[in-house]
């Protein structure tokens, strides 16, 4: 089965999580496949616009916990592959959350240029739960789109933001009925892919080069440090708690 499926819609193309049995959760595979499939569009000259979204009622569960701590793919790009590849993505990237979205699901959303969400979306950042922290330069991204403080409190509480939180915190442009999402954001990229691929190459270029390097960076930072939680105590209490379904206990850390 792929993981992700890609549809071109005349300029637009839609690139689709596919994992609906696992809420679209980031397994390695999946992981390399996404990556391949933004490679794909950057280089496709018939593409100007790129629509990401999920099958099912999930948006993206994030990192699939099954697979956390365990070599079960050999990969090609990795996280740090998929990282470079949205940071340096050089086209209009519209991210359509259609359902919940969690860890990755959620910060994904600070490196896309437009973020549209079906009314019934939520947002979810569990990085402190789960020992970890966060990631996809979202300690840059979020506090840049939503403040500080708003932005601290969602990276670290690991509560949920519906979608009209997300709306009004800047983190999303658009709330729209959840049967009128996909069609409410073509019709929103179709309106960027009427127009000349190079203008629109050219004005986000302006608008992101000075803070690639800074996005870079910071990827970089958070993935040193996601690195050296995998695995430490309260890493290992939260996915022993997942897998007996119960509650974590940091209490004793």
């Amino acid at each position: 089965m792929q993981t992700v499926t890609v549809q071109d819609i005349d300029a637009v193309r839609i690139i689709t999580f596919n994992r609906p049995d696992a809420l679209n959760a980031f397994n390695g595979q999946l992981m390399d496949d996404l990556t391949d499939a933004f490679l794909a569009a950057g280089s496709t000259e018939t593409v100007k616009v790129v629509v990401l979204t999920g099958v099912g009622r999930a948006f993206s569960a994030g990192a699939d916990l099954q697979e956390m701590g365990r070599a079960t793919h050999r990969a090609r790009h990795g996280f740090p592959g998929l990282m470079t590849a949205l940071i340096d993505f050089q086209k209009p990237f519209f991210v359509a959350v259609n359902g919940l979205g969690v860890g990755i699901g959620a910060t994904i959303c600070g490196l896309a240029d437009f973020v549209l969400m079906a009314d019934t979306a939520r947002l979810r950042c569990p990085f402190s739960a789960l020992g970890l922290t966060a990631e996809a330069a979202s300690t840059l991204t979020f506090p840049a789109l939503m403040g500080r403080q708003r932005a601290s409190w969602f990276l670290l509480s690991a509560e949920w933001m519906d979608a009209s939180a997300c709306l009004a915190a800047g983190l999303a442009m658009e709330i729209v009925p959840s049967d009128q999402l996909l069609d409410r954001t073509l019709a929103q990229a179709r309106v960027l892919a009427a127009l000349p691929l190079a203008s629109l190459i050219q004005t986000k270029s302006l608008i992101l080069e000075p803070l690639r390097p800074q996005l870079r960076a910071v990827a970089e930072r958070e993935n040193a440090a996601l690195a050296a939680m995998v695995g430490q105590p309260a890493n290992r209490e939260a996915l022993n708690a997942f897998r007996e379904k119960r509650a974590p206990d940091f209490s004793g850390l």
